[in-house]
């Protein structure tokens, strides 16, 4: 485990604008930044980060947290892989704490698997540039290319030789572990005999987005019917082939200031644009795209444009993936490169230059397009039509937000004009898929399981129900109180008493019904028990992310001050210190107010029902006293209106 010493020094490093803004495109707005939110697909920006606050939230899913959450949610990372993931961005030294023997064992795995990678990474590039075998099989070969040395230093190409364990003996001379070596897809096991796996191969490191090596793609040089053409590394721990973008980290930064990602199949198809100055270019690896290759793409860019080769097999690897990027909201266009090149080839033949040229007049609309491979396809065929039909309203379907209404209707009367039917026909076509899919979300969201009402809105929770409507209310008292609590609690509420102290004092256990938020006070108690004045940084990297969450959902900001307000107005503006006083007052007096209320609506309630004269005569006391415990808060604190 990490030692607390190192998760402080990690924390006091943190910069959120830094870590997500590697992931997010932002842009300042008044006191905080703005993007489109990584989490769900959206055109207009909603997902909005605070530095001052250090969280972040979207206004359209929903989602929110602080800089560790994030990288847990985006990332997949554990808790402990988050904190080591700052710690190396930063420059922090780790210090370890005993942890358990299985998690121990899982980090050690990951951080090996990475050393390995890397030592094999050296080990194949200085075979490519310095063995006398790798310069005169694979460094020639790939110079007959094109391919310059600084662009291969660049991506860190490599070669393995020809002899049987060249690499399997270098490792293990250098205290390598055999399994790991096997796990990595380094090594494979041959006769019970360790041997090289990526033999007589160009080596492709490919890289995370802190540049370390997570795998590796191997073509084979020699024409060999036996051997397979490529060989990637297989799924483990540390790489996951549905969630990579070969050289995105060389693109992402040229990706977003160009507002377009180039897609392309192969490792050199990549390379060889990037040598012609072309950067906003990443690969697919020759695979079917994923929800999460798209998304990766969709953090710097909307805008997708798919460089295949024009052959049969080009045109039916570009097609795929199609509905997927329509849903996330990207804007598809798809180039083909003639005469039966690829995009590494074609660039090396025409030049840079006529390369942009040909993309930007070549781009063709990708739905538009599938209708005219499918028309094509279908011929005369009336039954091959309709199922063209069917596909390019299912296709369409997947245009169902409502930025989109206009683009999508602009597709059907398109579309309809091609296939030569009725708009309206199509129109309802369309409209059935969307029904349909919806229905089949519907049917497999139960609301019940996260625990929220029927209709899933407590706002229309009927209006007879009004237990739940006070309990909703009551809730938000409830909060209201904790957030002061750790907002203002280090502040100065008279000499020689903070704010804690105050509201620590008036917050009876019984007031605070909601146990995510007892949890919150009891942390914080124990807290101040020990000598610290807790704050919300203290809650935001606490090791218990649910409690995090819970402090983070306190602290949400629907509306931030624009730092213009006085320049504009010529007035002066509140600040947090003036007003964190009224502001803890009127929070303690809404709450006290809203417990008398349900207790004097329960004893009314009550009083309604059979009882003996002595218990209705105690009860009218009840009430009584209740009313009067509600005149004298109100006089104390002022005109207070419960609604």
């Amino acid at each position: 485990m990490i030692s607390p010493a190192t998760i402080q020094q990690i924390q006091h490093r943190i910069d959120i604008i830094d870590v997500v803004g590697s992931f997010v495109k932002l842009k300042k707005r008044g006191t905080n930044y703005l993007g489109l939110c990584p989490f769900h697909n959206e055109k207009t920006p909603s997902f909005t980060v605070s530095p001052n606050k250090e969280i972040f939230k979207c206004f359209g899913c929903g989602k929110s947290g602080n800089t560790i959450s994030f990288l847990m949610e985006h990332e997949k990372y554990s808790y402990v892989e988050a904190l080591r993931w700052l710690a190396n961005r930063y420059n922090i030294e780790v210090e370890e704490t005993e942890v358990s023997a299985e998690v121990r064992e899982q980090q050690q795995l990951a951080d090996s698997l990475y050393i390995l990678n890397q030592f094999a990474q050296k080990y194949f590039s200085s075979t490519l540039f310095e063995s006398d075998e790798g310069q005169a099989v694979a460094l020639s070969y790939l110079e007959q290319r094109g391919f310059a040395s600084p662009i291969l230093e660049k991506f860190q190409v490599g070669y393995c030789r020809e002899e049987r364990n060249a690499f399997v003996t270098e490792a293990l001379g250098k205290q390598y572990n055999r399994d790991l070596l096997l796990k990595s897809g380094l090594a494979a096991l041959r006769n019970e005999e360790l041997v090289d796996n990526y033999r007589v191969r160009i080596i492709f490191p490919i890289h995370n987005t802190t540049v370390k090596v997570m795998g590796f793609g191997a073509p084979i040089i020699n024409k060999n019917d036996r051997a397979p053409k490529y060989i990637n590394t297989p799924e483990n721990e540390i790489y996951i082939k549905s969630r990579i973008l070969y050289g995105m980290y060389f693109a992402r930064q040229v990706i977003d200031k160009h507002d377009e990602c180039l897609l392309v199949e192969g490792y050199t198809d990549v390379i060889s644009l990037h040598q012609a100055g072309i950067e906003n270019v990443v690969a697919s690896g020759g695979t079917s795209l994923t929800t999460e290759q798209i998304r990766l793409v969709r953090k710097y860019t909307n805008n997708l444009t798919i460089v295949y080769d024009g052959d049969a097999a080009g045109v039916k690897a570009a097609l795929r993936g199609l509905d997927m990027a329509l849903e996330e909201g990207l804007h598809v266009k798809l180039v083909l490169i003639p005469d039966k090149e690829d995009p590494d080839s074609y660039v090396n033949k025409v030049g840079a230059d006529a390369f942009r040229a040909f993309v930007a007049e070549n781009k063709k609309d990708f739905i538009l397009f599938q209708l005219e491979v499918a028309l094509h396809d279908a011929g005369n065929d009336s039954q091959q039509k309709a199922a063209a039909v069917n596909q390019i309203a299912e296709t369409l379907s997947r245009i169902n937000k409502a930025e989109d209404f206009t683009r999508q209707q602009d597709y059907i009367r398109q579309c309809a004009a091609l296939l030569k039917i009725e708009e309206a026909g199509l129109n309802n076509l369309v409209n059935k898929f969307i029904r349909e899919r919806i229905g089949k979300m519907e049917a497999k969201w139960d609301p019940a399981a996260e625990g929220l009402p029927p209709t899933g809105d407590p706002e229309q929770v009927p209006a007879s129900d009004e237990g739940l409507q006070l309990l909703l209310k009551d809730e938000l008292q409830e909060r209201a109180a904790v957030r002061v609590l750790i907002e203002y609690g280090a502040m100065e509420w008279e000499e020689g008493k903070k704010v804690a102290s105050y509201l620590l004092d008036e917050l009876d256990d019984d007031m605070i019904s909601n146990p995510d938020l007892q949890r919150v006070l009891h942390v914080y108690r124990h807290w101040r028990q020990a000598g610290i004045d807790p704050g919300a940084r203290n809650f935001f990297y606490h090791e218990d992310q649910s409690l995090s969450a819970v402090v983070v959902s306190l602290l949400e900001f629907p509306y931030e001050l624009s730092a213009k307000w006085k320049d504009k107005f010529q007035m002066a503006v509140a600040t947090r210190e003036d007003v964190y006083r009224q502001d803890v007052r009127n929070t303690i007096a809404y709450l006290k107010l809203r417990k008398i209320k349900k207790m004097v609506e329960e004893n009314q309630a009550d009083l309604l029902r059979e009882h003996s004269p002595e218990e209705q005569t105690t009860l009218l006391q009840t009430h009584q006293a209740l009313k009067q415990m509600e005149r004298e808060l109100l006089k104390e604190y002022g005109t207070v209106i419960v609604r």
